[in-house]
């Protein structure tokens, strides 16, 4: 990790001043609120002497952990199989001023790895806010040659599952001063957090919590579950299924489509988590009292 990315790192949020409305009084204060940038993933790829790069993605996040981000996204979008596949991994880019700005991420592909760019072209013609329709979704995954799970090792209490909001919120260190970031984290069969990543958005967490497990060679998660702080969606839920993770507990709702994923793929799916109760969407076959 390069300096700019150390302080990027420590640059998650920006103060403002408000006028804060309570009841009859209104005050100004200073409000500290979470950084969101753009951020551009490139890939450099194809043989020793012919190399090509193209730009795959541009998404809105919160600066920090960008090499995890930029790994987990090929991960879990099927670009990558391996870290092995990977010669380096690179943190750019700079303003129209000339000022680093850190916000390119290079990954450069080893010239033996073919890798298969169409993947991503049809994982976003299949997300659910293109409007198509939930089955052509699930067929482009089944191309991907994603399948069910099978067996249920993974077990988990449901005693642990209502413990697990709090157990997220407390590892959510920059949201206690924000209030704006979604958080992702790695649940052992234990109900213990063991990792978890923090961003301004949803599916940018798991990324970065995704893939940091793969930049360690740990995927497939076939052990472990996931928590995420908000809703789940389809998107979601197909990085889940790529990762391995067999479970999703989530604080928020699901969408009808990421139910019917976990259900097609039998994976266990958990919604509005709380201390005092949640409800199982797909698979309470991992669930024990």
């Amino acid at each position: 990790m390069n300096s700019r990315e150390s302080t990027k790192n420590q640059d998650r949020e920006q103060e403002f001043q408000v006028i804060e409305f309570a009841g009859a009084d209104c005050q100004s204060r200073a409000d500290q609120v979470v950084v969101e940038e753009p951020m551009e993933i490139r890939v450099v790829f194809g043989p020793a002497n012919k190399r090509s790069m193209r730009s795959v993605s541009i998404t809105m996040r919160t600066p920090g952990n960008d090499e995890e981000l930029a790994a987990g996204f090929l991960f879990t979008e099927s670009i990558l199989e391996s870290p092995d596949q990977i010669a380096g991994i690179q943190v750019r880019g700079v303003d129209p001023d000339g000022q680093e700005t850190g916000n390119i991420v290079r990954v450069d592909i080893r010239p033996d790895v073919e890798i298969e760019l169409g993947k991503l072209q049809r994982h976003f013609f299949t997300t659910s806010s293109c409007g198509v329709c939930g089955k052509a979704s699930l067929e482009a995954l089944n191309v991907q040659g994603l399948k069910p799970f099978q067996g249920d090792q993974f077990q988990i209490a449901a005693a642990a599952v209502r413990l697990l909001p709090e157990l997220l919120r407390n590892q959510q260190a920059t949201f206690d001063r924000t209030g704006g970031l979604h958080a992702a984290g790695l649940i052992n069969a234990a109900g213990k957090i063991v990792l978890s990543r923090e961003d301004v958005g949803r599916h940018n967490a798991v990324d970065k919590l995704v893939g940091r497990c793969f930049l360690d060679g740990k995927t497939p998660l076939t052990e472990y579950g996931m928590i995420v702080s908000g809703r789940v969606s389809f998107e979601i839920t197909q990085k889940a299924l790529v990762a391995g993770l067999p479970l999703i507990v989530a604080v928020g709702a699901p969408s009808s489509l990421a139910i019917e994923m976990a259900q097609h793929y039998r994976m266990t799916l958990v919604g509005f988590a709380s201390a005092q109760r949640f409800n199982v969407y797909a698979g309470a076959d991992r669930m024990h009292v």
